[in-house]
């Protein structure tokens, strides 16, 4: 009876979900039809895509026909195949221009819009691209310190939320390759995350540039500079435009100012309307403009239209003068209307720092008059103590001021060693030290190979178990011939640690440079904290602990 009693509920439970089972069978059904035609619209679409590819192919191809090479590339597309379909039932379609109409060079290899190189994860979805392109230039390059600055200013939700996009616009494989690895070297983090990426145009990209015209007084070379400078910004654009929201085209020799990120977004997101098409950040060249990514393809196909005849700021400024301008009105009221286009926010965002130009034999000392001065640093006192140092001090900036925070200390090129002293006016414990150097318009001046030593208070009267503590804490510590103990080194241009507690009272820290430097030095940053009361014995400390920095 208990088997034919189970049976039974089981066949009532049955009966009384069969409903549920019905609908729940319908809707995975439903589901599995869903995905089939979704995997066969994307087939489809695909499909669609590739004949929509070759058409317009077939259409620029053929539009592919200017100046000389004219009779030549039409001689070449007529015999082309895959336009024999379009010399029939085809002749009347209306054709636009395409990016192979102003450079039909690219016609002659398919990898020429595909960059040679490209380096990152390929991220999208952010709310700001930085671009930055790139050349090889005969004194000094300022990339890494330019990185260095754009990378430093962002947060940990800015790093999300943006790209930079740098172009090594040069086609030398050996040097592009060269570039690419040390910032690969340099920025593991920032390329493996997404916020960097590296690219560099194919060698097909760019046209032969002898057969270039000289315009308004400009020598070949020169001519020939801004042409190509014009193609880079065309093909970062291009590259950029899918990647976010705003377009933002930066150098590769400036300086960034705190929050630069920030600033730029909410004051493009505060305007009142959207009308406006350029948002200037730096009142130089081409540096600190904002676009929107929507707006990227009408102004490259305007610059590529004259990237020949004009540099880049003039186009620039022919686009708004096209878009708003009447002709029958005076130059004041074109200059009222442009300005609604072209918005300038101030204080400026970035500095140009860099003096020897891409254009070679070429010395820039452009300065943003409207950048300022790098912001104050956090308030500060640093105990007191006599500063010297075996550097040659350049003008009125002294080690005392930089000590002082008045002002920061620069000398001319360090040698082998050298050193900066601070002996304090009596024995003190520290518990951190930080040090930064180069500064904001000087980024490249910057202390290297140079070591953090302290020179620990020998007192006799001091406990004996402090004492023991002491010395068996100097056993982990480098010690120099003098009685230094190295603590700690600059890297990236900057220094900084705890001090081991068991050091006990010091005299004096030094900053001690082992090698030849290549360039001046800045120290612009010194912040020495004493150890607060009940880290350590107060004996040798006199006068009570101040702030840690």
């Amino acid at each position: 009876m208990s088997r034919v009693a189970g049976t039974t509920d089981v066949n009532e439970l049955l009966q009384r979900w069969a409903p549920q089972m019905c609908a729940l069978r319908e809707f995975l059904a439903l589901r599995d039809r869903l995905h089939a035609a979704e995997q066969e619209s994307l087939k489809r679409s695909k499909e669609l895509n590739l004949v929509l590819d070759e058409i317009k192919r077939a259409v620029s191809e053929r539009q592919a026909l200017r100046d000389g090479d004219g009779n030549r590339t039409w001689s070449r597309l007529t015999e082309d195949p895959r336009l024999k379909p379009w010399n029939g039932s085809h002749r009347h379609v209306l054709h636009l221009p395409t990016v192979f109409h102003h450079l039909p060079h690219l016609l002659a290899k398919e990898s020429s819009l595909q960059p040679a190189v490209r380096v990152g994860q390929g991220r999208t979805g952010v709310s700001v691209v930085m671009g930055i392109p790139s050349v090889r230039r005969e004194v000094h390059s300022y990339l890494t310190d330019t990185l260095h600055s754009l990378i430093s200013e962002l947060s940990p939700q800015e790093k999300e939320d943006s790209v930079i996009v740098v172009l090594i616009a040069e086609t030398d494989s050996q040097y592009t390759s060269a570039v690419t690895e040390n910032i690969k070297a340099l920025f593991p983090t920032e390329i493996h995350s997404g916020l960097l990426e590296v690219i560099s145009p194919s060698p097909h990209f760019y046209p032969d540039f002898s057969r270039l015209r000289e315009s308004f007084g400009d020598p070949k070379e020169r001519v020939r500079w801004r042409t190509k400078q014009n193609l880079d910004y065309c093909f970062l654009m291009m590259y950029a435009q899918s990647k976010g929201i705003y377009y933002v085209q930066l150098e590769d020799d400036i300086v960034a100012k705190p929050n630069y990120l920030s600033t730029m977004k909410n004051f493009a997101l505060q305007q009142p309307s959207e009308d406006w098409m350029i948002l200037e950040f730096s009142q130089l060249g081409f540096i600190g403009k904002m676009f929107k990514s929507l707006d990227l393809s009408l102004i490259v196909e305007f610059i590529l239209m004259f990237y020949r005849d004009k540099p880049i700021d003039w186009l620039l400024d022919h686009i708004l003068w096209v878009k708003v301008c009447n002709p029958e009105k005076d130059a004041k009221h074109c200059d009222r209307q442009k300005a609604n286009l072209r918005i300038r926010f101030k204080p400026s965002l970035f500095q140009h720092v860099g003096t020897h130009s891409s254009l070679a034999g070429k010395i820039q000392k452009l300065k943003d008059k409207d950048f300022g001065k790098q912001a104050l640093r956090k308030e500060h006192v640093n105990p007191p103590a006599e500063v010297s140092t075996s550097l040659n001090t350049y003008q009125h900036f002294t080690l005392e001021k930089a000590y002082l925070r008045e002002d920061f200390f620069w000398a001319f090129t360090p040698a082998a060693g050298d050193f900066i002293r601070f002996r304090f006016f009596q024995p003190l414990r520290l518990e951190r030290f930080f040090f930064r150097s180069g500064n904001i318009e000087h980024p490249e001046d910057k202390l290297f190979n140079t070591s953090v030593e302290v020179l620990p208070f020998d007192n006799p009267q001091s406990d004996k178990e402090a004492l023991q503590e002491g010395r068996t804490a100097t056993l982990r510590y480098p010690r120099s011939p003098d009685g230094y103990l190295q603590i700690g080194s600059f890297y990236k241009g900057v220094a900084e640690g705890e001090v081991d507690p068991a050091f006990g009272p010091l005299e004096a820290l030094r900053l001690s440079i082992q090698t030849d430097s290549p360039v001046w030095v800045i120290l612009s940053e010194v912040r020495l904290g004493r150890a607060r009361p009940g880290t350590g014995s107060s004996q040798g400390d006199p006068g009570g602990a101040e702030r840690p920095c």
